[in-house]
Formats: structure tokens, C-alpha cells, sequence
């Protein structure tokens, strides 16, 4: 069965990184592919890169990474609101999905959608 978990941005604003990295691992370790809303800063995610790699097991092989977030033909007026939303509310704008490496075969991205290729549960077991 395919879990997916839901982490709104409120869930996630107010932890300090290591805390945010922790849940994300642990979330992702228990072979849920978690859907966060917003994205992660760029050293967050030099982070969370640093920190799978220090837990690669028998049983845990990595993690999949994939961030979308629309891209908007916008005025000047509307861009500038945009900033200053971001400035205020912190990376909203997006969406970043996370799974174990053994689950996600592949993510394919475009500007405003993500497919989400599974592995075959039958492949996963071999593994």
C-alpha cells in the first residue's frame, strides 16, 4: 500500500532545521512519500542530503527529492506583492515531495505538475 502524508507549511515554519530535517527522515524512513506544502531553503536541502547520506542502511536506501512551484506571468505590481508576501510568510509558494528511494522509481516534473512513478512492490522485496 502507498502512504502519502500531507505536512502543511504551519506544521513546519517555527522548527529549527535540524528538528524539520529530523521529521522529514523519519516520516520518509517509515516508506511514506510525504507531500510538504512550500519548499525548502537551498541549505536545507544541502542538509537533508547530508543527513540521508549518514543514514544509508540495509533497509534505508536514500530518498527522492522533487519541488515545483508555479511559474506565474505576472506584473510588476503582482511580483512585487509576491516578494513581500514570501519576505513575511516565509517559502510558501510550492509544493516538495519527499519518498525513500526503494519506493520512487522516478519523478517527473514540470513548471506546474509532478508525476510520481512507484517502484513495482514486487521489485521493492528483491531489493
Amino acid at each position: 500500500m502507498l502512504t502519502l502524508q500531507f505536512i502543511p507549511y504551519s506544521e513546519v515554519e517555527n522548527l529549527p532545521q535540524e528538528e524539520r530535517i529530523r521529521k522529514i527522515l523519519s516520516i520518509v524512513k517509515e516508506d511514506k512519500i510525504m507531500v510538504m506544502e512550500g519548499r525548502l531553503k537551498k541549505e536545507e536541502e544541502g542538509e537533508l542530503i547530508r543527513a540521508t547520506m549518514e543514514n544509508i542502511s540495509g533497509k534505508f536506501k536514500g530518498i527522492e527529492i522533487s519541488v515545483v512551484y508555479p511559474e506565474r506571468k505576472e506584473t510588476l505590481t503582482k511580483k512585487l506583492k509576491g516578494v513581500l508576501a514570501e519576505m513575511l510568510l516565509g517559502e510558501r509558494q510550492g509544493l516538495t515531495v519527499i519518498g525513500p528511494a526503494t519506493l520512487i522509481k522516478e519523478i517527473k516534473k514540470d513548471p506546474d505538475k509532478i508525476q510520481l512513478l512507484t517502484a513495482d512492490r514486487k521489485t521493492r522485496r528483491k531489493r
